[in-house]
């Protein structure tokens, strides 16, 4: 072990470096408050001494400072009443999900009016609203409704820590008696129309869920049982569209149009190409934070072979979080930009290394070998944090997720293809497709649940699983100042 190496090794991961003070001004800002003009003076103190003094140690304090005051400067404070009754001008986003007797969605307050003065307020409040059977909601309409805003509740209370990080400033409670007026979308999102577009393949009820699910980041389809037979046997990941979608959506547009290396400018058309049917893709979904992460780095890939620059994917990790976490510095608090970001880090620093070191002379074996070790070091990079969270450890995902993704993959990508060339005589191919495809991950979900252990259920508190991550992170940096022998013997005839 050298820490000379480890040192010369951190030196090139400079973006990385950087985002872990960003990073820990943001967690800090959510325990503790400073005044504006305090923020301001210390970023543009630590700022003119790092560049005058080029010092590391107020380039440190300068990172810190921005991330604490961009976390500070994007707090969203609540500005609608609670727990009175007033006039709500909402308009719903996202697609209603039927939960049985009632449904839920989405709902974003533009205004609300005051009883009492009658005077109407702006807003920008997200909600969670929940109506009965007879009301039927579009997305992107307009409502008007008499209502109360509530808190949430009958939850653990870290799914109401969550919420609020999403921006939710409660619940409410809409029925046919107390709603106004209704106005149509004017047009649809884009998100939407991608969703219609699946509807018109004409699946059963169980492909039709899959499919909206993993190409389209739909989720109101699923039913209760489906979502929790997919969570014991560790398939849930699956259901939502996230940095492995977008993956295999990237893999097959390199597989499929990588002739164009061949052609005069090739590579220039092909990433534009590439890109924008993975912004398309991930912009089809809805935006989710691990779809996002995958098209930063993604985009990242291509642009730097296109300059014929070294691509560092580390850095490109930490340029997506330092983008997202700028844009939106909540998103730390959420679980799925949680788990996407740390089995991607994980990834880069222990099964791409593994991957390499026992490859094969045969491309098919080495393909299975690296699916397998990208599923478990995927899984058992995120167990504490799934474990904590949940409270079990879908032991059986581990073993049969590398399984899983091939029925999954022509999924997405039938899913992914229909909503981007809906060709009315290739619907019979991409329906047979889809319901072999989904048949073949259901009949895995059953198996997964006949295997011994299927779920280990622990929920470790959060000292534990910060422990377990710093032991993990320990290990890493043990690993990375270990001097390969190739560089030791060049040093010796030196």
């Amino acid at each position: 072990m050298s820490i000379r190496f480890l040192l010369e090794r951190l030196e090139r991961l400079s973006v990385l470096k950087a985002f872990v003070p960003f990073l820990i001004g943001i967690l800090l800002a959510e325990h503790y408050a400073l005044p504006g003009w305090f923020l301001a003076a210390g970023i543009l103190i630590a700022g003119g001494c790092a560049v005058l003094f080029r010092s590391s140690v107020a380039a440190v304090a300068l990172l810190l400072a921005v991330g604490f005051g961009t976390a500070q400067l994007r707090q969203r404070h609540r500005t609608v009443p609670r727990n009175a009754t007033a006039l709500f001008d909402l308009r719903i986003e996202g697609i209603p999900s039927d939960r049985g007797t009632r449904s839920s969605v989405e709902a974003e307050v533009i205004a609300w009016r005051d009883p009492s003065s009658d005077e109407w307020f702006a807003a920008g409040d997200r909600l969670m609203l929940y109506t009965d059977s007879l009301v039927d909601l579009q997305a992107g309409e307009r409502i008007g409704c008499r209502g109360r805003i509530r808190d949430f509740r009958g939850r653990a209370a870290g799914y109401r820590r969550l919420m609020r990080r999403r921006g939710f400033s409660g619940t409410m409670w809409v029925g046919q008696r107390n709603l106004l007026f209704r106005r149509a979308p004017e047009k649809l999102p884009l998100h939407v129309a991608a969703v219609g577009r699946l509807a018109r393949l004409g699946l059963s009820d169980r492909s039709d869920a899959l499919v909206r699910a993993m190409a389209a980041g739909d989720r109101s389809r699923l039913a209760p049982d489906l979502r929790e037979q997919y969570a014991r046997c560790g398939f849930s990941h699956l259901l939502a569209v996230s940095g492995l979608h977008t993956g295999i959506v990237f893999g097959s547009i390199y597989l499929l149009f990588g002739w164009l290396f061949l052609l005069r400018r090739g590579h220039l058309y092909y990433y534009l190409f590439s890109a924008a049917v993975i912004w398309l893709f991930v912009a089809a979904a809805g935006f989710p934070p691990s779809a996002v992460r995958a098209a930063v780095m993604c985009t990242l890939l291509q642009g730097a072979l296109f300059a014929g620059r070294e691509y560092a994917a580390l850095n490109a990790w930490a340029v997506a979080a330092f983008v997202m976490l700028l844009w939106r510095p909540a998103w730390v608090g959420d679980i799925s930009f949680q788990l996407s970001f740390l089995a991607v880090f994980f990834l880069l620093v222990w099964a791409v290394p593994i991957q390499r070191r026992i490859r094969t002379h045969w491309r098919t074996v080495d393909t299975a070998i690296a699916a397998v070790v990208v599923s478990l070091v995927a899984g058992f990079a995120t167990a504490p944090l799934v474990a904590h969270t949940f409270g079990m450890i879908p032991v059986a995902g581990l073993l049969l997720n590398p399984i899983a993704v091939l029925p999954a993959a022509v999924i997405i990508l039938c899913g992914t293809v229909w909503m981007l060339v809906p060709v009315p005589f290739l619907a019979p191919l991409f329906r047979g497709c889809i319901e072999a495809a989904a048949s073949s991950l259901d009949a895995l979900a059953r198996l997964a649940e006949y295997l011994p252990a299927t779920t280990v259920e622990c929920r470790p508190d959060g000292t534990t699983t910060c422990c377990i991550y710093g032991l993990l992170l320990a290990a890493t940096l043990a690993v990375w100042s270990v001097e390969p022998r190739e560089r030791k013997k060049i040093e010796r005839l030196q």
